[in-house]
């Protein structure tokens, strides 16, 4: 049996101190304004009192989440989170719990939500889409590598760093993969036709979803959108893809949209492969920031 020597057990008590003042509290914060409500909770802006870091405190009421049979959701989202670290990702820094409310310690997104932005300002300039989307490639392509999909990429699930950089924000619905999936979620208008199907899925239903929001990001509106839910399935079954004529949008782009939005999921364009698409390359700001 190895003995530790006096130098190892002083490293082990330092390592273990240093866990320690990991575990935060709520006293560690001072809480300022709301930035949003949620399902299950709130968003806070808040300062972390010894470091003096700006952050977003996400406060969630356990019996909400109880209530709704979440829980596990919550587990997946914070495990895959926390341990993704990529510009255009929302940094999960870490997470504490009281006898009430699961408190998560998120990066500020100081531009806040793109949803709203994109209300504002009815549709995007294919300037700041290509960037937007460049920008989500590179996120999704990080975490395919990781073996992490996302499935819920929509403009609601948006931030907007203080840069004017995107942030993914929300894994909700994201899984950790070594395999194909059969479980059905997301949000109806970025429903791939396989998800719709309840088909078995992989990493290809992210590229779909990319190329939903590049639609809505250039129209305003997702493409398979319909006043019945049964009308918007059989659209994205049938990929009823229609370019309006109004906003004018060039070819290029349609052309992106158009091979992304494929239903043969093998022959969706990789997302390495839209980084070099020309309306990317002519578009697309190389910093990967749209400041507005």
């Amino acid at each position: 049996m190895a003995i530790a020597t006096d130098t190892q057990l002083a490293q082990k008590a330092s390592t273990e101190a240093a866990a320690e003042k990991k575990r935060w509290t709520l006293n560690d914060f001072d809480i300022g304004k709301p930035l949003g409500r949620g399902k299950f909770g709130h968003v806070y802006i808040a300062k972390e009192k010894r470091s003096n870091h700006i952050v977003a405190l996400k406060v969630l009421f356990k019996s909400q989440l109880k209530q709704s049979q979440v829980e596990h959701q919550l587990r997946r989202e914070v495990e895959i989170q926390s341990h993704l670290r990529h510009p255009n990702i929302l940094r999960l820094y870490g997470y504490f719990y009281d006898q009430k409310r699961v408190y998560l310690i998120l990066e500020n997104a100081a531009k806040g939500e793109l949803y709203k932005e994109l209300q504002r300002c009815k549709y995007f300039s294919e300037r700041r889409a290509a960037t937007y989307i460049a920008s989500l490639a590179r996120a999704l392509i990080y975490c395919h590598g990781k073996h992490v999909i996302h499935r819920d990429i929509k403009p609601e699930n948006l931030l907007v760093g203080a840069q004017g950089d995107l942030k993914i924000a929300d894994f909700g619905w994201s899984v950790h993969t070594f395999n194909r999936r059969q479980t059905m979620c997301g949000t109806l208008d970025y429903l791939p036709p396989e998800m719709v199907e309840s088909a078995e899925h992989d990493a290809s239903v992210d590229i779909w979803s990319l190329g939903i929001l590049c639609y809505e990001f250039l129209y305003g509106i997702p493409p398979f959108e319909a006043k019945e839910h049964s009308d918007t399935y059989r659209r994205i079954l049938l990929v009823d893809l229609k370019f309006p004529p109004k906003p004018v949008v060039s070819s290029a782009a349609k052309d992106l949209i158009s091979q992304m939005l494929v239903r043969e999921t093998s022959k969706r364009l990789p997302l390495h492969k839209l980084l070099e698409h020309p309306w990317i390359i002519q578009n697309a700001d190389p910093s990967g920031v749209y400041k507005f």
